[in-house]
């Protein structure tokens, strides 16, 4: 087999750890907002970012903008596990209740359909106490290409 064609097949968590490994290298925007990739894993990531002092609105509460981008930021992760570039073509959110200054948000993102090009994620966003503090439902859409050229799944 030539190198171009070569390709390295590895088992699902190792390929969801590699891809948001990759992911990350290039994350210049979840990085600057001080976003940690707390686990990933198949179909599913947990992320989570303190709230600073600048991400907060007129009134004293986490912009919901940072939110939302947390939790857009794990449904990335969740979705791209696989090694198969996919972007997402839309995401809704319910804020629940306020971030202030000093909490640490979590958004876990997890698969609920996948078919075709097409996925959609929920992801729950909860601050350090476990209170729940929005919902984010994502729809992905799978486009050319590999974040990781030639790296694939090993058949089970």
């Amino acid at each position: 087999m030539s190198e171009q064609t070569a390709r390295e097949r590895i088992v699902p968590a190792e390929m969801a750890r590699r891809c948001a490994d990759a992911m990350w290298q290039d994350d210049c925007a979840s990085q600057a907002m001080g976003m940690q990739v707390e686990e990933v894993a198949p179909r599913y990531a947990r992320l989570s970012m303190p709230v600073r002092s600048d991400m907060l609105n007129g009134h004293a509460n986490c912009h919901g903008g940072f939110i939302f981008t947390l939790a857009d930021s794990s449904f990335a992760f969740a979705c791209n596990w696989s090694n198969r570039l996919t972007v997402a073509s839309s995401g809704t959110i319910e804020f629940l209740a306020p971030a202030r200054e000093g909490d640490v948000l979590t958004a876990t993102a997890e698969e609920r359909s996948r078919a075709g090009r097409t996925g959609v994620y929920d992801a729950a966003i909860t601050n350090q106490r476990g209170d729940l503090v929005a919902l984010f439902r994502g729809r992905s859409y799978t486009v050319p290409g590999e974040l990781i050229p030639g790296l694939e799944l090993a058949e089970s």
